[in-house]
């Protein structure tokens, strides 16, 4: 077993994939493992090589360039190797591909032993789309993704994308568009845009990709003061986006930033790349700007997925993988999701793979010691990279998990991100979820003798006769509770052994009062 950073890589490596991504400012190892449709990165490695300098000012990768990128390379062929990784893909885009001496430098990577695909700029575009497709399903919109040497742009349309390009505005080239002032940098971008006739993204999102955009997305979430630090799935208004790269942009301290999670390397380009943004939101005009940590390198896994694979949640697919991993399996958490099914009443649109989800989550804090158990399963929910879902949607997560365990909403900043509607209705789901584990205890055969079931204007639990001690004052507390949120009166019903159950309730009509008392 190796360890690669702090995630143990066994000696069985067929789930694993290995990408090599040869990129005008970065040459980036990431090994993938997990589920298929929400991969995670098992170990993710960089050499800054900045292919792309070179040949911005000389059209030349310069060899120090290709030295630095070369020795990266090979180290990475031979870790690849050592884990036992047999699916790899090497791609390169812009450097190599603009560049006079860039087929000399494709052989000697394969001198390396690496096959390296050259990626046209219609070809690059397109994949990277197909990242910002997998990790946000079913949307539309425009992609922009802003490497070292080249910034892509493509429509995209649920599962499918069009009119792509790739234009000369990476960030090692953006300081000497800038050196001719704000004004002509501004007209600049915006002919490149009319151009290229990309300027049609009127009321439909923007998703950025790519690490300098990820920069300025953390750069918002700092001065915003936004209650989550990971910049996917983060969604600025427009006006307020313009407004933030506008006066990054327009940045001329010498005192240098000071923001939380970024390199110097990064906060050296941020204010080119925010000057860039501000022109692509003012000339784009899209109904926000959404970033997106997913790009080229997953969009080469999702391309290469089946159509069935594809349609998979992704957000279940990855929580599912990992609740699993630290032993709560996700068929009890279906199982509990089924018992507690008729406590659901969706308010607004029904969202029954992120309850499941939920659930899983809740479910999985068990095996947190206890006096961990809530902090550690709240960042579960609103700091782990999920993929699918959106910040409102976290924060649903943490609702669910937080009720489970019996603690109150406030403090969190949840309102911050989701209405109070979605936050009463996932606490809802804990709050069962809750009633249902304490209940049964996990048991399968516990939860096939009992359930629940709303009743006019009741919510009543029903168990069979011989599991009928289960009921206690804790749970009857727990199921008061739950019935006062969805706003209901709760009742008790012990089965007897071999009764019908249409003796209990005559023609489904409401339980006798007598045999479902009002606690």
């Amino acid at each position: 077993m190796t360890l690669w950073g702090a995630v143990p890589i066994s000696l069985n490596m067929s789930s694993k994939r290995a990408i090599i991504d040869i990129g005008s400012n970065t040459v980036r190892l990431v090994v993938y493992g997990g589920p298929a449709r929400a991969p995670v990165s098992l170990f993710n490695e960089k050499v800054t090589a900045k292919l792309g300098r070179g040949v911005g000012e000389s059209g030349l990768l310069t060899a120090k360039a290709m030295e630095a990128a070369l020795a990266g390379l090979a180290r990475y062929r031979i870790l690849i190797e050592s884990a036992g990784i047999r699916d790899v893909t090497v791609v390169a885009t812009a450097a190599a591909r603009d560049a006079i001496n860039g087929p000399q430098f494709l052989d000697a990577i394969r001198a390396i032993g690496l096959e390296p695909r050259l990626l046209s700029g219609e070809e690059e575009a397109i994949t990277s789309a197909n990242g910002v497709m997998a990790a946000f399903p079913s949307t539309r919109g425009m992609v922009a993704d802003l490497g070292g040497g080249s910034l892509e742009l493509i429509d995209i349309d649920r599962d499918h994308c069009a009119h792509g390009v790739s234009l000369p505005l990476g960030t090692l080239l953006l300081p000497a568009l800038r050196k001719r002032g704000l004004a002509q940098f501004n007209r600049k971008i915006a002919d490149y845009l009319q151009t290229a006739e990309m300027t049609a993204g009127h009321g439909l999102p923007l998703y950025l990709v790519g690490g300098s955009c990820r920069a300025f997305a953390r750069y918002a979430l700092h001065v915003t003061g936004w209650p989550l630090d990971d910049p996917h799935g983060f969604e600025l208004d427009t006006d307020t986006a313009i407004a933030l790269a506008g006066t990054l942009g327009r940045r001329r301290s010498k005192v240098p930033l000071q923001i939380p999670g970024l390199s110097n390397a990064r906060l050296a380009s941020l204010t080119d790349a925010s000057a860039l943004i501000a022109v692509l939101a003012g000339q784009i005009r899209p109904s926000s700007l959404i970033f997106s940590s997913w790009g080229l390198r997953e969009g080469l896994i999702y391309r290469s997925l089946s159509p069935s694979e594809r349609s998979r949640d992704p957000a279940l697919a990855g929580i599912a993988e990992f609740t699993t991993s630290i032993g709560s399996p996700a068929s009890l958490a279906t199982m509990v999701a089924g018992w507690t099914a008729p406590a659901n009443q969706p308010n607004g649109r029904p969202r029954e793979n992120l309850r499941l989800a939920a659930i899983m989550l809740a479910l999985a804090s068990a095996s947190i010691e206890p006096n961990l158990r809530v902090g550690q399963a709240t960042d579960w929910a609103l700091r782990k990279r999920w993929i699918g879902i959106d910040h409102e949607e976290r924060a649903m997560l943490a609702a669910c998990v937080l009720a489970n365990s019996g603690r109150p909403l406030a403090g969190m900043e949840l309102e911050r991100l989701a209405p109070a509607e979605s936050l009463a209705q996932a606490a809802i789901w804990g709050q069962a979820a809750r009633l249902c584990r304490r209940l049964t205890g996990g048991s399968a055969s516990t939860l096939a003798a009992s359930w629940l079931e709303v009743s006019g204007e009741r919510l009543v639990l029903s168990v069979r006769q011989p599991l009928a001690a289960l009921f206690t004052d804790s749970i009857e507390k727990d199921l008061r509770a739950l019935a006062r949120s969805l706003g209901l009166k709760s009742a008790f019903v012990a089965v007897p052994e071999g009764a019908d159950l249409r003796d209990i309730r005559p023609n489904n009509g409401p339980l006798p009062a007598e045999k479902a008392p009002a606690l």
